[in-house]
């Protein structure tokens, strides 16, 4: 995998520590991964910043120039978003794939987009539109700042939507230390699709409350439609997020994209 590196992009309000041992367990498999802070999530715990709140074309800007800063190394990329982070990672990755840039004679590229129960929006739909037919008792309950930041209201409640193969202690414990989210970046729509050219696996939580199974595999329904290729679903039982709840498998799927994409 000497030529392999893995971007992780995390879903929202989630802070890189909460997917740490994710990402050293992969490392640790030999399997070069990094983590990326988004703009549109916090510094820390139910923190957001001073300042008027980031958009989604914001992430998927920084997540571009990591790829295009690997790709140029001669590095194959793949990219790995978790709910939310499916929107970006959409966004970012048109133009980046490895054979669009071969035929413009660079090296590298991204060879593959791992969908970690994340969102897969459509040409000109956000994430709130993508999730729009998920009920209402089933959507976290938020406050929204000044500044456009959102905070979950209520950790308890969240965790049971999101966290509901933890400890009800646990589970409240861990979204409590949830940084703050842009709510600008729900609502604004992908202007390009990297799935159409790349190839796409995706993890499906069979559990999971906030972006249901059938959800989820309309959306990978979709892809397939308009990418005229299949892509290679990995289904385990667990909620929203397997970091957390199904921490093996979930290394496992990121090793075998590894695997897939170095053969």
């Amino acid at each position: 995998m000497s030529q392999i590196f893995v971007l992780f992009f995390p879903g929202s309000y989630c802070l890189l520590p909460l997917y740490q041992p994710l990402l050293d367990a992969v490392t640790k498999a030999g399997c070069e991964i990094k983590g990326i802070h988004p703009p549109t999530v916090g510094p820390s715990s139910r923190q957001g910043y001073a300042h008027t709140a980031p958009s989604m074309y914001d992430d998927a800007a920084v997540l571009a120039r990591e790829v295009e800063r690997l790709a140029d190394e001669g590095k194959d990329v793949i990219i790995v978003g978790h709910s939310y982070g499916g929107v970006p990672m959409t966004q970012a990755s048109q133009g980046l794939g490895k054979e669009e840039r071969k035929v413009q004679g660079k090296p590298g590229g991204i060879v593959r987009l791992g969908y970690m129960s994340a969102i897969i929006p459509a040409l000109g739909q956000s994430a709130r539109g993508a999730i729009s037919v998920v009920p209402a008792e089933q959507h976290p309950p938020i406050d929204v700042d000044e500044h456009g930041w959102m905070l979950m209201a209520d950790p308890a409640a969240t965790a049971g939507l999101i966290l509901q193969h933890l400890p009800p202690d646990e589970g409240a414990a861990i979204v409590g230390d949830f940084a703050k989210h842009s709510a600008r970046s729900f609502l604004d729509p992908v202007t390009q699709t990297g799935y159409r050219d790349i190839p796409v696996s995706y993890l499906l939580c069979e559990e999971d409350l906030v972006g249901p199974p059938d959800l989820q595999r309309s959306w990978i329904e979709r892809v397939e439609l308009e990418s005229g290729r299949s892509v290679h679903v990995t289904a385990v039982r667990t909620g929203h997020m397997p970091n957390l709840t199904a921490e093996k498998e979930t290394v496992d799927w990121i090793l075998q994209l590894a695997r897939t994409a170095d053969a």
